[in-house]
């Protein structure tokens, strides 16, 4: 017969290994297109996980019925740290751009920052930010992992 910490231990180990799935799929949505009525964009990589060095392209997709708006030539598009550090942003130009519902603008990363240095390894998120018609603010979010 079992020892009943024995017994403990291992419904502790099967509830948090349980809870800690859930999270991670949380974390690594690997639904990124998913259109719908109102305003809404998505991010799309060809893949979560890149060696590094490799560039990384970003679509960013106006997955809405409503047109969005964005602030300058890029998007909107930030890539941080997941503590929430400015990794990078494209060199853009005040210039209003748009997105109709349907379309889409292709961007990339070459894992160089901001300040000239390579990424490390690690996880980043990737976000776009936008507004509809009505000045509310869009933004949606996903994360890639960069490996050795």
């Amino acid at each position: 017969m079992l020892a009943k910490s024995l017994v403990i231990f291992i419904i502790i180990g099967v509830v948090s290994g349980f809870a800690f799935g859930v999270y991670l799929m949380d974390v690594k949505n690997t639904n990124q297109l998913v259109y719908v009525e109102g305003p809404s964009i998505s991010l799309v990589t060809e893949k979560f996980d890149f060696k590094k060095g490799e560039e990384i392209k970003i679509r960013i997709v106006n997955s809405g019925t409503i047109p969005i708006t964005f602030n300058d030539t890029s998007y909107g598009l930030r890539i941080t740290g997941l503590s929430g550090i400015l990794m990078y942003t494209p060199i853009s130009t005040q210039i209003i751009s748009n997105l109709a519902p349907g379309d889409e603008i292709e961007l990339s990363w070459d894992q160089i920052k901001n300040d000239g240095d390579a990424a490390l390894e690690g996880l980043y998120k990737i976000s776009a930010k936008g507004l509809d018609e009505k000045g509310n603010q869009v933004e949606k979010s996903t994360t890639v992992t960069i490996w050795k």
